[in-house]
């Protein structure tokens, strides 16, 4: 059966997909995360076929549907890519007027302006917040703008990453200690659906994956639900609110991590990212602004 090998792969989106939680060992405030991790994926299935994977990562943390749009879908049209992934909108809908129809609707315009190019779109929609007393509020919100995602792709013909539907993210070990980031396992998890979405066989577990969660057990940090309450306003969420209040974000003034295409098997972290090295404590970030 044949399928598309993919040749150069452009991420677009906020701090899931910069990888915030997934550190890099030895490499401080260096993530690798899902896409990093999908990357390495796409890369071994093509190497089958005698091919290679370009990468590059425009996701910031903080950016918002308007960011991406205006700013990052331009900028991967620009490196000319044929396969480009969104997952953003989770900052959006936390603000008090969202209004999750309209969001979507500049959200379809992006990826209108990808296809029209005829590059794959694979468009992720939202984790569901059920499991996070603080976020359960919005999860109306994001169902609405779920339902939207799923008009979108049949529209444009984009490829969904459904991620609201995976149990597993229910799994407080999925999530970093701010409650709000996925950790190494999260992100591993992540990148597999998304492998799948696009149709790349990619087996669930490997020796090096056992391995890995073997050492997260050993080594790991009490997960977020042990995480005292307190230290958890002072250390997360009152930063984070002040932050809101302020209007600022905690992205501001950074730039992309990889703003370049670079072949995915010359990125420093592309082994570790696929032998799952990713191994030992998870960062406290301060703050869940995504």
């Amino acid at each position: 059966m044949s399928r598309t090998t993919y040749t150069r792969y452009v991420a677009l989106g906020d701090s899931i997909t910069e990888g915030l939680c997934d550190p890099a060992p030895a490499r401080p405030e260096t993530w690798l995360g899902w896409a990093v991790r999908l990357a390495g994926i796409l890369d071994g299935d093509a190497r089958l076929s005698g091919h290679s994977i370009e990468f590059a990562n425009l996701a910031v943390r903080g950016r918002r549907i308007a960011d991406v749009v205006g700013e990052q879908v331009p900028g991967a049209l620009a490196l000319k890519p044929d396969l480009v992934s969104v997952l953003v909108g989770a900052n959006d809908l936390m603000s008090p007027a969202a209004d999750p129809d309209a969001l979507a609707e500049r959200l379809a315009d992006g990826v209108r302006m990808l296809r029209a190019h005829g590059t794959t779109v694979l468009l992720a929609n939202l984790f569901d917040p059920q499991f996070a007393f603080f976020l359960k509020p919005f999860r109306g919100r994001a169902a609405v703008f779920n339902a939207n995602i799923w008009s979108i792709a049949r529209d444009h013909h984009a490829v969904v990453l459904d991620v609201w539907g995976v149990r597993e993210f229910r799994d407080p070990a999925m999530w970093g200690a701010d409650r709000v980031h996925l950790s190494s396992r999260g992100h591993r998890l992540l990148a597999t659906h998304a492998a799948h979405a696009l149709g790349v066989p990619y087996a669930e577990t490997t020796v090096a994956d056992t391995a890995d969660a073997r050492d997260e057990q050993v080594s790991a940090p009490e997960l977020p639900e042990d995480l005292p309450f307190r230290t958890w306003l002072r250390v997360h969420a009152i930063p984070w609110a002040a932050r809101r209040l302020r209007g600022i974000s905690s992205g501001d003034g950074l730039s992309p991590k990889l703003p370049q295409v670079q072949p995915v098997h010359t990125q420093p972290l592309h082994a570790q990212a696929l032998s799952g090295q990713a191994r030992g404590a998870q960062p406290r970030m301060v703050g869940g602004q995504h």
